[in-house]
């Protein structure tokens, strides 16, 4: 499942150091049935702009439950640069966006939502940051309008916490939306970890990166795909991939909990020696127990996490099965 398939030739354009034949671009599909036209005709009218015809569209449908495959195979029908990749179920994004990167055959690589609220004329300030040897061009949102004020604050909230807990630090007010050379596509796909943050991951790999800066702008139809829940898990597991701070913490506050009882059992000896008053107080005995009830409840949640996170890795279960896979020049599973 990790070989890129082969690809016809095509012209090659250069400017700049580097010099590309082909450039991919990704684009994760999930119900976008009322977008995925309109996301079609602007991809295809700025890349021919900008490209001379060299790209390929790799569209991944993630068990789309509406026409989305439909439309996608008419699309394909019309146009042999679009190729398909149908997931046997849905996925996630996350993933989806790994089995387009698998199936990504040029010297570059674009990923970018279908809802194209990441405006994809970026895409040719990222190509010219490629050809002057930038490794990764990662957009940066200057403006989020379209987002609601509670969606908006969290976004910054999460982060600043991140990059205060983890390991790493990730660029702020960022999205999956990046262009990729190569070897870093290649070193994203050597990760084989199920609980995938991309953003993290590209990060981690190192290699020279480069912001490029947008605003913006609302979905041209349909809902979005990220109700609160699935931003809330995606959250936790990019804690979890690449921080160990949650463990330290439970370690700190078992340390701060064994200090405190141990100045109250000592403040306590020491009042019962030295006066004749004993510590009373059942209100306080029952939040006391309630509350290291509670401490050793949620760390043990945590510990447990990330013991079924070790679980799931231990099975070395593939990421995803591939259903159907159309507009490909050669085929070779």
């Amino acid at each position: 499942m990790n070989e890129r398939p082969e690809t016809n030739p095509l012209p090659n354009f250069e400017t700049g150091d580097r010099t590309c034949s082909l450039l991919s671009v990704v684009i994760p599909c999930f119900n976008e049935e009322e977008v995925l036209l309109k996301t079609h005709r602007r991809l295809i009218d700025i890349l021919e702009a900008a490209l001379d015809h060299a790209f390929e569209l790799i569209y991944v449908d993630d068990g789309s439950l509406d026409t989305t495959l439909d439309i996608l195979r008419e699309i394909q029908g019309a146009d042999a640069r679009v190729r398909i990749v149908v997931l046997s179920r849905n996925f996630g994004q996350q993933i989806a966006l790994t089995a387009g990167l698998h199936n990504a055959a040029g010297e570059a690589a674009v990923v970018i939502d279908a809802d194209i609220q990441n405006p994809p004329e970026v895409i040719r300030e990222m190509l010219s940051r490629w050809q002057r040897n930038a490794d990764v061009v990662y957009g940066t949102r200057t403006q989020r309008d379209s987002e609601t004020t509670f969606k908006y604050i969290m976004a910054r909230i999460f982060y600043r916490i991140f990059n205060c807990l983890a390991d790493i630090d990730i660029p702020l007010d960022t999205s999956e939306f990046r262009l990729m050379d190569r070897a870093v596509v290649d070193a994203v796909l050597a990760l084989p970890e199920r609980d995938r943050f991309t953003r993290g991951i590209v990060v981690w790999t190192g290699f020279r990166q480069e912001p490029v800066f947008f605003d913006r702008i609302p979905r041209a139809a349909g809902e979005t795909k990220w109700p609160l829940r699935d931003l809330l898990s995606l959250a936790v597991d990019s804690f979890l991939s690449f921080s160990l701070t949650p463990l330290r913490l439970a370690m700190w506050l078992g340390l701060f909990s064994t200090g405190l009882a141990l100045s109250g059992a000592l403040y306590a000896v020491g009042l019962r020696l030295l006066t004749n008053v004993w510590i009373s107080g059942w209100a306080l005995l029952f939040i006391v127990v309630l509350f290291l009830g509670g401490v050793q409840l949620v760390l043990l949640g945590v510990l447990g996490d990330y013991t079924g996170r070790i679980y799931r890795e231990a099975k070395l279960r593939p990421l995803y099965f591939v259903r159907e896979r159309l507009g490909f020049p050669s085929i070779s599973r």
